[in-house]
C-alpha cells in the first residue's frame, strides 16, 4: 500500500512538472525589459523562443517572428531543442508510468511493471535536465550580456518562463527520483522477505523408503570392534 501511494505522489509530481514545462514553450516573457517614462511605463520589450514583441502603454503589441532557424543565434537553437526533448520524454515517460504503476491492472506481471515504472522515473529525470540546462543557458545569456559593459544594445532581464521552466523542472527530477527509489526499495524488500532466519535443523530423516537400499557412495563406512580386528589378525597371522 505504501509504494502504491508513493507511486501516486510521483506521478502527481512528474506530471505537473511535465504541464510546466510544455507551457513554459509557447509563453511570451522568456526575457523582458522596459522603458520608463516619469509616470507610466512608455514600453515593455520581451522575446521568447519564438519572437520579439514590443508593448506600448496603451497595451498594443507588435511582434516580429525569428526569421529562418539557420540565421538564429546558437542558443535560441539549442534552447528549442532541449525544451521540446523535455515535452517529448515527459510524455513517454507519463506513458510508461501509468503502465508501471502498481494500481493500474495492465503492464503484466509485477517484475515487468516494475522495470517500466523505473524507465519512467528516468526518463522524467531526463526531461527535467533538458528543461532545466535549457533555461539555465537562456538565463546565463541574459546575464552576461546585462552585466558587460561593453555591450551597448538593449539589455533585458530574466522573464517569468524561466522560473516557470526551473520549477518544472524541478518537479520532474524530483517526482522521476521518487520513481527509481520506490523500485529498488520494493524490489529490496522483496528479496529481504523471503530469507530464512530459523536456525538450521540437527535431526537428519532419511529420504530413502523403507525396504530401499542406500548406493554405495552414500552408505556410511563400517565399523570394526576390537575384538573382530583381533580375530582377523589371528586368521592371517602364519599366513
Amino acid at each position: 500500500m505504501s509504494d502504491m501511494v508513493t507511486e501516486i505522489l510521483a506521478f502527481i509530481l512528474t506530471t505537473s512538472g511535465w504541464v510546466l514545462i510544455s507551457s513554459t514553450i509557447p509563453t511570451d516573457y522568456w526575457k523582458v525589459s522596459s522603458l520608463d517614462g516619469t509616470v507610466i511605463t512608455t514600453a515593455t520589450y520581451w522575446s521568447n523562443l519564438w519572437k520579439a514583441c514590443v508593448t506600448d502603454s496603451t497595451g498594443v503589441s507588435n511582434c516580429k517572428d525569428f526569421p529562418s532557424m539557420l540565421a538564429l543565434d546558437g542558443y535560441i537553437q539549442a534552447c528549442r531543442g532541449l525544451m521540446i526533448a523535455a515535452v517529448c520524454l515527459g510524455f513517454f515517460g507519463a506513458v510508461f508510468a501509468l503502465v508501471g504503476m502498481k494500481c493500474t491492472k495492465i503492464g503484466g506481471s509485477d517484475q515487468s511493471k516494475a522495470r517500466m515504472a523505473c524507465f519512467a522515473g528516468v526518463n522524467f529525470i531526463l526531461s527535467g535536465l533538458c528543461s532545466l540546462s535549457a533555461c539555465s543557458l537562456y538565463a546565463h545569456r541574459i546575464t552576461s550580456e546585462f552585466f558587460d559593459p561593453m555591450y551597448v544594445a538593449q539589455k533585458y532581464e530574466l522573464g517569468v518562463a524561466l522560473f516557470i521552466g526551473w520549477a518544472g523542472s524541478i518537479l520532474c527530477v524530483l517526482g522521476g527520483g521518487i520513481f527509481c527509489f520506490s523500485v529498488v526499495d520494493s524490489s529490496t524488500r522483496s528479496r529481504t522477505g523471503y530469507a530464512y532466519g530459523g536456525p538450521a535443523s540437527t535431526s537428519h530423516v532419511s529420504s530413502h523408503p523403507r525396504g530401499h537400499a542406500q548406493p554405495m557412495s552414500q552408505r556410511p563406512p563400517p565399523k570394526y570392534s576390537s575384538s573382530s580386528r583381533a580375530q582377523h589378525f589371528d586368521k592371517n597371522a602364519y599366513v
